[in-house]
């Protein structure tokens, strides 16, 4: 992609069984159906914005050089132009991709939001779709619709907050930030429902490692790290609130006699995790905000935060 482009690129019988992330509450999983959705969602998106790029049209000196050119308008630029065979950086700002300049000076804030709709190329948005899919299903199926929906928009959100106080020489587009949130949600799942995973130690690490090494990956030069961090800790605080599970013995209660039935539905620890994550999610999105849209750029508060989206070697220089 072109330099001012960044991508951001997842009860048998009424008894709990937990094997690793296979965690149920009841009979019966939810059927997943908003995830497809969303993946339907971005496809879609992609082609129109294919369609209104149309490379033929807008570049005609270029026309031999558009990739792919029997699919017509929506043939992608020249790989020297978008090398993840997509639009031209001029379209997807056109359509929303995340600007600092044009969110704070043009009040244009629902870019925050349809950024996170928007992809570079295909390959950018198969890699994305895929993880959807891998991780998406499995939690909506565990945690219905509405909550998988609000982790996955309300993570979007937060990575873009974080990705504009500190990038604002580019523009930025892609659900990785939505991505790293529902990754977070899941080890914030698992950390709250500590007791009632049985290899916690396996899962805990297979989590970890998952996240470190997509995070070891942001530190490239046009991925936009920053939409990872942001979306993943937002994620990590809404697990905290909204994939809290009740405890065992309070869900088993029923099969114990009256004098020996548990009256807590939750552990301490869990009531106190909600409460923090509350706190500091209003508290973030609060300040985040408010920096924003007062112009404020995040590195001058934090003067080796740039490191974190990417770390010049003697192969490529950055440009945040």
């Amino acid at each position: 992609m072109a330099s001012s482009d960044i991508e951001r690129g997842g009860a048998k019988n009424g008894r709990y069984n937990r094997e690793n992330f296979d965690v149920q509450t009841s009979d019966n999983e939810w059927t997943s159906w908003l995830i497809p959705m969303f993946v339907v969602a971005n496809v879609a998106v992609f082609v129109v914005v294919m369609y209104i790029n149309n490379c033929p049209k807008d570049n005609p000196n270029l026309n031999e050089a558009c990739v792919a050119k029997f699919l017509g308008r929506l043939s992608f630029q020249p790989l020297h132009d978008n090398p993840l065979f997509g639009p031209s950086s001029a379209t997807l700002e056109k359509l929303g991709a995340l600007d600092w300049q044009k969110v704070v000076y043009q009040h244009q804030g629902w870019r925050l939001v349809s950024c996170i709709w928007l992809h570079a190329g295909v390959i950018h948005l198969l890699a994305n779709m895929l993880s959807l899919v891998f991780i998406g299903i499995r939690l909506e199926q565990q945690f219905g619709f509405v909550r998988v929906g609000m982790l996955y928009l309300l993570s979007g959100f937060g990575g873009s907050i974080l990705s504009c106080l500190f990038i604002q020489k580019s523009i930025s587009v892609g659900a990785s930030g939505a991505l790293f949130g529902l990754l977070g949600a899941m080890l914030s799942e698992l950390l709250t429902n500590w007791t009632i995973y049985s290899n916690k130690a396996a899962a805990l690490f297979t989590l970890i490692v998952i996240v470190v090494i997509n995070l070891a990956v942001g530190i490239l030069p046009h991925v936009d790290n920053f939409a990872h961090i942001g979306g993943f800790l937002t994620g990590l605080l809404l697990g905290f609130v909204l994939l809290i599970r009740p405890q065992i013995g309070w869900m088993e209660s029923r099969y114990l006699p009256a004098g020996s039935r548990v009256h807590s539905k939750y552990k301490s620890y869990q009531y106190v995790l909600w409460v923090v994550s509350v706190v500091l999610l209003i508290a973030g999105f609060t300040v985040g905000l408010v920096m924003l849209f007062r112009g404020e750029n995040g590195n001058d508060h934090c003067s080796w935060c740039h490191y974190l989206s990417c770390v010049p070697t003697s192969k490529w220089h950055c440009d945040n």
